[in-house]
């Protein structure tokens, strides 16, 4: 059979109904069945993605602000129109690569058969003789459509039947693109090497300028790249480059783009490329300490269905709710009250913005680096976000008074604060001597027999929240905590693999969970606090402000609806009740002299072991939960100043981590400016305490009288006040008003008594006393002027 019979043959076998006979006239070794076919599907249903140049980009993140951050990317490409692309680059292109472009219809038939006679004489394949069209399209397949090896080299394999599809597929594309469309996606396309994709990125990576500001030699050296990007690339091969640059130039000239003067001109010239590669990093590696909130960022947009593949690929804007301001200041107080490079404990801390709708995430921090080398102090792990440490610590006493608010109890309601309580059904151990099956507790200071619930939040008593626990019971605690934030306590595995922390606390009803020894996800905590500054609506944690894709569409992200999870006036008075904190309790020593003057609600919280300590602090614009903890492959107690692992503990929540929350606050507008509500009356003695009100100003006998028919205990005590000598001044609940509970009657003595004035001189004898002097006439003209003033002061 001739050659040209043969040759008849293969171009008829390349017919849709031909193609398995085309494949099996010209097997390649070494490359499956299953890839050659995938390519030949992939050839027929990808004209459609060639037409419109879509392939892999580069995704940004950026801050609020828009400044990047970090990017993503598998190519590091950046798609531009034909318009932005230096027209000496799409001559370069054309002069060396294929001079007859403009004038073929995608396939040069003449130079593509004498190739093709050749190669069958040879028995194999020797030349190839591609147009730019053909270049596109197998660049396409071997760049974007293949993942796998085997797609790879079939996207390339040297064999006749491969090349009449390529021919096929490019003279499709001739015919539904114009030429400079075709121009522009194969310039966008094409690698130049140093991971660089697409002409866009390699102007920027060699030169440090657009594609559309490429002067003619640098052009010609990035066309003449084209051949072998890694051969001939100018900072390993910088001979070969420059021979080649100068191949394209006369090629240039040769075709009439330039003259053979200017291409003599310029054949001289150095190659003028950048000292090194304008490499771009990939991944949040780039990020530095907005490392942490990087990651969680693109965690965050997986689970609602955006992967990290899509975004390596999809060439989108991420931008996050980062606050740089607020970053920068939690990242300078966690590394300045914890070393990075302390061994085996780290101190993290989030910042989440309060909102009825919202939920931003305007800071992620870690004392610890974002980084691979753990010598340097640095890590990958996501602490912010995911469940480390040995627990907050009193902390979780707020969950306790939360529940019993909501079930009636006011923070005036006086509570008692023994020195010790055992308590039976609420776990076991705890203190030194407890007897079996009880669980013991002691406090780890000396406080006054009886508080008031916002003075127990002040001072934090360890005794009296477990009484509160056990009147309020375990399950409605643990059901608080998750309501308010802590939402993966609720998820299965989270305690042992099979059963949730929640789960197990209400199983086993242990009475310690108010204590806090269960490990914590910073960022939960973080927006408990935002949660009660919102008036007790949840909203999910959002570190994403907007994505948009390459065309700067909105990307639609699926976010769950905001809550109101407990009572707005439950969560005002527990925020009302926390403020006494930083005042006259735990944190306020940390809030004088950090010289805070703002308004917050707060709570310290350190472990019993001292293993990790916490403080939470919020107010209308601004919530964080600044928590230092073991994070190394040892747990140990820690100390302060500074802080470290040591054989006995002494770190508490009011030392390093409430000064972190202070030094971030105050260099925060939004927490500067923040406010706390007004307490509803209603919840200074409780919901439930109606009863309480109607003998307020009865006599001792009938306010025992209305107490005792509704079936209450009654004690009484006797205080000065403002009702008249023996009548009830106040009627005060031990603990939460129920059927059976005690009420104390503060019986009024009266008000206070006044301290007689000192007697006066006696006036001389036969003298009249001197009268006070008179006040001077007000006249009308005088009321007149003043409320003058006073409009004029007020502008009405």
């Amino acid at each position: 059979m001739s050659v040209w019979k043969s040759l008849a043959n293969l171009v008829a076998a390349t017919t849709v109904a031909g193609v398995a006979g085309a494949l099996a006239l010209a097997p390649v070794a070494g490359i499956s069945g299953v890839g050659i076919t995938r390519t030949n599907e992939t050839m027929q249903s990808s004209l459609s993605d060639l037409s419109y140049g879509d392939t892999p980009g580069v995704t940004t993140i950026t801050d609020a602000t828009g400044q990047p951050m970090a990017w993503l990317y598998d190519q590091r490409r950046y798609e531009v129109p034909g318009d932005q692309i230096a027209q000496p680059m799409k001559d370069a292109i054309v002069a060396i690569e294929d001079h007859r472009f403009y004038e073929h219809d995608g396939v040069d038939m003449q130079g593509t058969i004498r190739a093709m006679a050749t190669n069958l004489l040879a028995g194999g394949v020797e030349q190839g003789a591609s147009t730019l069209n053909q270049q596109y399209v197998k660049n396409y397949l071997l760049h974007i459509e293949a993942k796998t090896e085997a797609e790879q080299a079939a996207a390339v394999e040297q064999s006749i039947p491969r090349k009449l599809r390529e021919m096929r597929l490019a003279a499709d594309l001739d015919r539904d693109l114009s030429k400079d469309e075709i121009l522009t996606g194969y310039l966008n396309l094409v690698p130049f090497g140093n991971r660089s994709y697409g002409i866009e990125a390699a102007a920027r990576t060699y030169f440090g300028v657009s594609a559309a500001e490429l002067s003619v030699p640098q052009s010609a050296l990035l066309a003449g790249m084209v051949q072998s990007s890694e051969g001939l690339n100018p900072y390993t091969n910088p001979e070969g480059a420059t021979l080649r640059r100068d191949s394209v130039l006369r090629a240039m000239a040769a075709h009439g783009y330039i003259s053979a003067e200017e291409a003599d001109a310029y054949i001289v010239e150095p190659l003028g490329v950048l000292d090194s590669p304008a490499t771009l990093p990939n991944g949040c590696i780039a990020a530095g300490d907005r490392g942490f909130f990087c990651d969680y960022a693109l965690t965050y947009l997986d689970s609602k269905g955006l992967s990290r593949e899509q975004l390596q690929e999809g060439g989108y804007t991420i931008t996050t709710t980062l606050d740089p301001q607020t970053q920068d200041a939690a990242r300078a107080a966690v590394a300045g009250n914890v070393d990075p490079m302390a061994a085996g404990v780290a101190e993290v801390l989030n910042v989440v913005e309060p909102g009825s709708d919202s939920r931003d995430i305007l800071a992620m921090a870690s004392s610890r680096n974002y980084g691979l080398n753990l010598d340097n102090g640095e890590t990958l792990l996501p602490q912010p976000s995911s469940l480390v440490g040995n627990g907050a610590g009193s902390v979780f006493k707020i969950f306790t008074a939360a529940a019993a608010i909501e079930q009636g109890m006011g923070l005036d309601t006086e509570l008692d604060v023994p020195a010790r309580y055992e308590a039976s059904g609420l776990g076991t151990g705890g203190a030194e001597n407890c007897p079996p099956n009880i669980y013991c507790v002691e406090n780890a200071g000396t406080y006054q027999p009886r508080m008031t619930l916002r003075e127990t939040l002040a001072f934090s008593p360890n005794t009296t929240f477990i009484q509160l626990i056990e009147q309020v019971g375990v399950p409605a605690v643990v059901d608080m905590s998750v309501k308010l934030g802590l939402r993966s306590y609720a998820q299965p595995g989270t305690h042992d693999g099979e059963r949730s922390i929640a789960e197990y606390m209400k199983a086993a009803n242990l009475g310690s969970y108010t204590l806090g020894p269960t490990p914590v996800n910073p960022l939960e905590l973080s927006n408990v606090g935002a949660t009660v500054a919102s008036g007790g609506r949840w909203c999910e944690p959002d570190p994403i402000a907007s994505v948009t894709d390459r065309n700067g569409q909105e990307v639609y992200l699926e976010r769950p609806d905001c809550e109101n999870v407990v009572d707005k006036g439950v969560a005002d008075a527990l925020a009302v009740g926390m403020a006494d904190d930083l005042t006259i309790g735990t944190g306020a020593q940390a809030a004088s002299t950090s010289g805070w003057s703002g308004q917050a609600a707060a709570k310290t919280g350190t472990t019993e072991s001292h293993q990790s300590s916490a403080f939470l602090g919020f107010n209308s614009g601004f919530a964080a939960a600044p928590y230092i903890y073991n994070d190394g492959t040892t747990t140990s107690p820690l100390c302060t100043s500074p802080v470290r692992q040591c054989a006995d503990g002494n770190l508490f929540g009011g030392q390093e981590a409430a000064r972190s929350w202070f030094q971030t606050a105050n260099l925060s507008p939004a927490a500067l400016n923040g406010t706390l509500p007004a307490l509803d009356g209603r919840y200074e003695l409780g919901t439930t305490h109606a009863v309480l009100d109607e003998v307020v100003g009865l006599s001792e006998a009938d306010a025992r009288h209305v107490l005792e028919s509704d079936g209450y205990r009654v004690e009484v005590r006797t205080v000065e006040g403002t009702q008249p000598r023996g009548r009830v001044e106040r009627a005060v609940p031990d603990g939460l008003l129920r059927p059976g509970g005690t009420v104390t009657l503060e019986i009024s003595a009266g008000p206070p008594a006044r301290q007689a004035p000192a007697p006066s001189a006696p006036a001389p004898t036969g003298r009249a006393t001197r009268p006070a002097p008179a006040l001077p006439e007000v006249t009308q003209e005088d009321i007149d002027e003043v409320a003058s003033q006073i409009r004029e002061a007020l502008g009405i």
